[in-house]
Parts: structure tokens; C-alpha cells; sequence
């Protein structure tokens, strides 16, 4: 073999080791970033979730959703973990929802993420629901869609002045899922029903009115309370419950306010409690009052479909263990990736932004019986168990 020859193939040699470097730090850096988008702590007598991306509002991600999943497992048959408190990044939010921008660029892309994704989360959600260990959800900042699924099935939710809950799913063709079939309708009167359909916005200590959360505690005592809880010293269920008790008794921030929705919930009561979306639209017409109206108009946006199926949802899942529910909306979730409106819905809301939705249907009377059925027919082998 010539000298030129040598040099050839120690060149290409060098060459693929370069290459082959850099593709390992891209695999670390990919992974280093993938970890810490959650980070998972034992601290003193508790186990610590952190959603981990402030710049993206804490949004789930599939590897998010399966580091906590995890987790939360070992640290329910770990011995020495007493408590689970999970808590957001940043001072924005406590988590915005799934990210569902990235779940229909992949549907388009038949890459097949959505069956996935949507099972791993609501398996999660059911462990947060099931879970052995008290689960204390620090649910400050804006706490909507998967971000609801992750507090509002654990034992204790607490909720500070700067809380932002909403359940805005049918805003893009979707439906409030994460277990929204078994809490919502569990709400005082209708609340659940008005919160689902208009995905109407709660703050502060309206969170904790309207039974979302547990407790009210002043954001600026939220470390404090934290340090309190993983001070403990081997805590029962009540030693937990009585320090997140003081702190809510000591909030002075709104205290005196009445519940925002107090005024209308006669009208909530009424024109929600109606069998078909077309009748609650005809009450509020007739009702006739400034915030009937202004229901009326916002539910006149929502993507039909979705306020069909949702209503449905609601109406079968307040008979329905959280299993049962979570089951059913798989088979929905699953649904809507298949139609028009979940991809129109994030297009016009998240990608081009332009916040004209273009639903198919577009009207409330071209939603048929058996599409509807469609939706909640079971996937079979492809069901979600539990």
C-alpha cells in the first residue's frame, strides 16, 4: 500500500471518528435536555417533581410524561418517600397542557405519536389518581388541559392568587380530556359542564370556589409551605393536611371576595343542565342576560363536533369510575386525530396563529348521531387498560 493510500484512509478514518463524536454529543445533549425537562428529587421525607420548561409554559412532553410516571411508582413503594409534591419551573405556569402542536406535526407526518402519547398520559393521570402516597400539586401559574391532569386527581391541590385554570380543548377541536369526563361534572351544579363547553377561565382563589383545588395559600408563602411540608418527620396524610390547613387559613389575599361566577350560577344551573348542546345555545338565547350572550358568543366558535362529544363526555363520565372515564376518552382522543378539526384548531390557534378555525362541520345540526357514536365506539384490542 502506497504513502498516498495511508493518508486516504487515515483521513476517513478521522473523519468517521469526528462524525461518530459528534453524533454521540448530540445523542448526550439531546438526552441531557430531554432529563432535564423534569427534574426528580427526594428531598427530606418527600419526593419532588419539577416540570422543567419554563420558555414552554412546563408543557408535557411523551418523555416528561414517562420520567414521572416512573418515578412516581418507585416513590409509592419506597419506604422512606412520605410525600409526592409536584410543582412547575418559572413563575408562569404550573404546566399550559400537553404539547399539542408537536402530537398533530407527527399525526401529519404518519409517524404515529398520538396513540402513544395520549395512552402514557392518561396512565399517568390514573396513577396520580390512585396513588398511595399524599400528592400535593403547587398549582400556581397558568394550570390548563394535560397540566389539570397531572393536580387535580392527586389528594391535595393548592392553588395561589396567580393560578390560571382553564379547560379550553374545544377552542381546537379536541375535548377536555386528562380525566375532565370524571371531575367536571363532579363540580357544584353545572359548573363543570359551563367550565368544559366555553373552556371559561378560573383565577386565584376562584380555583379553590370551585372545588378545583383544595387549598388557597399566598404565592409569595408557596417556598415557605414547601420547606414546612419536607420538614416533616415520617408525616401521616393528617400531619400533611393540617400544615397545608394553616397556611390557608393564614391567606389573607382575596378572602373576602365572592366567588366570580356567584351571581350567575342560577343562569349555569339552568341553561347547562339542558340534554343537547343545540337546547343549552336556545336557553341562553332566551335567557337574554349580558352573560348569556357572551356564552353564547364564545360557544358559538367552538368546533361543533367538539361540543358535541364533550357534553356526551360529561354526561356519561358522572357515572363513571376514572378508569372508565379515562378509558373513554382514549377512544376519543383517537377519534379526533383522525378528523379535521384537532389539526385545524391547533393550525389556527398555535402555528399560523390567524384564530379563524375553519370546522367541518361548521354547524351544530351537521354533527350526526352517528358520528358522535363513532367517537365513542371502544378500539377494542386497542382499548386502554388499566
Amino acid at each position: 500500500m502506497g504513502q498516498r493510500e495511508v493518508w486516504r484512509l487515515m483521513s476517513r478514518f478521522n473523519a468517521f471518528k469526528r462524525t461518530n463524536t459528534i453524533l454521540h454529543h448530540l445523542r448526550m445533549s439531546k438526552h441531557t435536555d430531554a432529563a432535564e425537562d423534569v427534574l426528580l428529587e427526594k428531598k427530606g421525607c418527600a419526593g419532588v417533581i419539577t416540570l422543567n420548561r419554563p420558555k414552554f409554559l412546563n408543557a408535557l412532553t411523551l418523555n416528561m410524561i414517562r420520567q414521572i410516571y416512573s418515578q412516581l411508582k418507585k416513590w409509592e413503594q419506597d419506604p422512606e418517600t412520605f410525600l409526592i409534591i409536584i410543582k412547575g419551573a418559572g413563575e408562569k405556569a404550573f404546566c399550559a397542557g400537553g404539547d399539542i402542536r408537536v402530537i398533530s406535526e407527527a399525526e401529519k407526518a404518519k409517524q404515529n405519536m398520538a396513540p402513544v402519547f395520549f395512552r402514557e398520559e392518561y396512565m399517568l393521570n390514573n396513577a396520580v389518581g390512585s396513588c398511595q402516597k399524599p400528592y400535593v400539586a403547587l398549582i400556581h401559574g397558568i394550570t390548563m388541559g394535560g397540566g389539570v391532569g397531572l393536580s387535580v386527581h392527586g389528594q391535595f391541590r393548592v392553588a395561589t392568587e396567580k393560578c390560571l385554570f382553564a379547560m379550553p380543548e374545544t377552542a381546537i377541536g379536541l375535548f377536555p380530556d386528562v380525566g375532565g369526563g370524571y371531575f367536571l361534572p363532579r363540580l357544584q351544579g353545572k359548573l363543570g359542564y359551563f367550565l368544559a363547553l366555553t373552556g371559561f377561565r378560573l383565577k386565584g382563589r376562584d380555583v379553590y370556589r370551585a372545588g378545583i383545588a383544595t387549598h388557597f395559600v399566598d404565592s409569595e408563602k408557596l417556598t415557605m409551605l414547601e420547606e414546612d411540608l419536607l420538614a416533616l418527620k415520617s408525616p401521616s396524610k393528617e400531619n400533611i393536611a393540617s400544615v397545608l390547613e394553616n397556611y390557608h387559613t393564614e391567606s389573607k389575599i382575596d378572602r373576602d371576595k365572592s366567588f366570580m361566577l356567584e351571581e350567575h350560577m342560577d343562569k349555569i344551573n339552568s341553561c347547562f343542565s339542558a340534554n343537547t348542546v343545540e337546547e343549552i345555545i336556545e336557553k341562553l338565547k332566551q335567557d337574554g342576560s349580558s352573560f348569556a350572550l357572551e356564552q353564547l358568543k364564545v360557544i358559538n366558535k367552538m368546533s361543533p363536533t367538539s361540543l358535541k362529544i364533550t357534553l356526551r363526555q360529561l354526561m356519561e363520565g358522572s357515572s363513571k369510575t376514572l378508569q372508565e372515564v379515562l378509558t373513554m376518552e382514549y377512544r376519543l382522543s383517537q377519534a379526533c386525530m383522525r378528523g379535521h378539526d384537532f389539526h385545524e384548531g391547533v393550525r389556527a390557534l398555535l402555528i399560523d396563529k390567524d384564530q379563524s378555525p375553519k370546522w367541518k362541520p361548521a354547524d351544530l345540526k351537521e354533527v350526526t348521531d352517528e358520528d358522535l357514536n363513532n367517537h365513542f365506539k371502544s378500539l377494542g384490542s386497542n382499548d386502554l387498560k388499566f
